[in-house]
């Protein structure tokens, strides 16, 4: 498989270029006219490697992208998403450039160089005439703000794979994710009555107080070693402050491992009670990505990404982590599904998001290599 590297260097200037193109179309999850425009460039370049592609139009957010390059089935789903948490022109404070080593840029890390790669990769196994299986590349356009108008989609399209390869970012040391916490959002909205906070402070029910009741029984819901963790992170309530406060609300931030969790964490915060006479509780939302477990339908995947990478000259680590990803969707229906193929670096969300130079023509001939090996072992 050395031929796929010496390949994959040879057209490392294609591949910054690429890059580059993307990381300059800047495009934050909810600007849909920057977001198109990052997808008309895209899809330009995916056309040029020979793929059909078809934009699938969304109203209130940019259009994904579904691109496929014909081959024997089963398909093989190739996962990404080209939103970013930048807005437009933070390429300005954040410019393209190579610094010792590392390639910056808002969005490179997470993820327009996985994107890149994940291309090269396609383009290396047609023009070194290797067998390439049916590939459907989807990239969605609001995986960084919850995956509203997409999730359907990537469900529907994993349903038809024979396994799912995500380009989220690797992990320290280039791992890969073969496990993820799902991920709920809860709204808590506490009614009280309302009073003057002086002259008849008795006839009131104070909301914020029961907030503060019910924050420390959502604390205890918390076991951070079976790894769910529950956080309030943003608190609210009163109009004035002679005024017995009768609205209140927080919005709770929850990750969980399994689903077994996620249903727990479901039935638990529902359960809640008031302390307070005169209050009321009204419960919303709950766990709205389910976890990617490190289940046999992963783990198979990871040991034939981990033989793609020793033959190409390296060991290929896994582990877990706390955020998720659209990968959670599509291992939840129990298709093989590996997240955190893409290439290393850091900064995901923050002013130093880089990529390491040297592991971009390597992670593009191994993400070749798992194509091919998965669809060859798919067809068995």
């Amino acid at each position: 498989m050395t031929s796929l590297l010496r390949y994959a260097e040879s057209q490392q200037s294609w591949l910054l270029e690429t890059i580059e193109a993307l990381v300059r179309a800047e495009s934050p999850s909810t600007n849909k006219q920057a977001v198109d425009r990052c997808g008309a460039e895209l899809g330009s370049r995916l056309r040029a490697l020979g793929a059909r592609v078809e934009p699938i139009i969304q109203r209130g957010r940019g259009d994904h992208l579904r691109a496929v390059f014909d081959g024997p089935d089963p398909q093989i789903m190739v996962l990404g998403h080209f939103d970013t948490v930048w807005d437009v022109g933070q390429i300005e404070r954040m410019p393209f450039r190579a610094v010792d080593g590392r390639l910056h840029g808002p969005g490179i890390y997470d993820m327009k160089s996985g994107i890149a790669t994940a291309m090269l990769a396609v383009r290396a196994l047609g023009d070194q005439n290797l067998p390439r299986p049916r590939i459907v590349m989807l990239l969605t356009t609001d995986e960084e703000i919850g995956s509203g108008t997409s999730r359907s989609l990537i469900e529907e399209e994993a349903r038809r794979s024979g396994a799912v390869l995500v380009l989220e970012p690797s992990m320290p040391g280039g791992a890969v994710k073969t496990s993820r916490k799902g991920v709920g959002e809860f709204e808590l909205i506490v009614h009280g009555v309302a009073a003057h906070a002086g002259i008849a402070p008795g006839k009131g029910a104070n909301a914020i107080h029961e907030l503060a009741h019910q924050i420390l029984s959502m604390q205890g819901f918390q076991d951070l070693d079976r790894g769910m963790s529950v956080n309030v992170t943003v608190a609210s309530g009163g109009s004035r402050t002679n005024v017995i406060p009768d609205h209140a609300r927080a919005s709770v931030d929850v990750r969980v491992a399994t689903m077994e969790d996620a249903r727990r964490i479901g039935e638990l915060m529902r359960a809640l009670t008031p302390h307070i006479p005169g209050t009321r509780l009204e419960i919303r939302g709950g766990v709205n990505r389910p976890p990617l477990e490190r289940g046999p339908h992963v783990l198979r995947l990871y040991e034939v990404a981990r033989q793609c990478a020793e033959e190409l000259g390296q060991r290929l680590g896994e582990g877990g982590t706390g955020g998720g990803s659209d990968g959670n969707f599509t291992a939840a229906l129990g298709v093989p599904t590996l997240d955190g193929l893409g290439p290393q670096g850091d900064g995901a969300h923050a002013l130093d998001e880089h990529v390491l130079l040297s592991d971009l023509p390597w992670r593009a001939a191994f993400l070749a290599r798992l194509i091919g090996k998965v669809g060859s072992d798919l067809t068995r």
